[in-house]
């Protein structure tokens, strides 16, 4: 680690308005971040993701409740939007591949779950910190037949 570096994150450890001046709540587009998972391979379109609020064409029966996933990534001295997409990402693939364990081809009724629930049909919520950014996201595992 850069000397400069250490120094940096002594001081904001050692001086609490520092180290807590960034924390904020942001919402940004989900579908940005599904598509450029997709996009890039991290996703690969087997399980779909419907928002709280978007319901699925279709068959719709729930194979597991209320699972949740937490991610974060390094924030620091990076921009917001970006930080938060590749958290997002990450909670994505974790719930696919939890979805595909479980048979299951979507996932629904997802939301930002921080506590108090975020349900939008358009965005996710993210937690920005000086140097974290991070995302917990629930949802249901289902099988979607048309």
């Amino acid at each position: 680690m850069k000397a400069s570096t250490f120094v940096v994150i002594a001081l904001s450890l050692a001086t609490p308005g520092f180290a807590s001046a960034k924390d904020q709540i942001k919402h940004y587009p989900f579908a940005n971040a599904v598509a450029e998972a997709t996009k890039s391979g991290k996703l690969d379109g087997t399980v779909k993701f419907y928002l709280h609020g978007s319901d699925p064409q279709g068959q719709v029966t729930v194979v597991k409740d209320d699972v949740s996933v937490n991610r974060k990534t390094n924030a620091f001295g990076k921009a917001d939007q970006p930080t938060c997409d590749w958290a997002l990402q990450s909670a994505l693939i974790a719930l696919q591949d939890a979805a595909k364990q479980a048979g299951a081809n979507a996932v629904v009724d997802v939301v930002s779950d921080y506590g108090d629930e975020y349900r939008d049909g358009e965005k996710y919520e993210c937690h920005v910190g000086f140097l974290m950014s991070g995302v917990i996201m629930k949802g249901k595992l289902a099988k979607v037949q048309p």
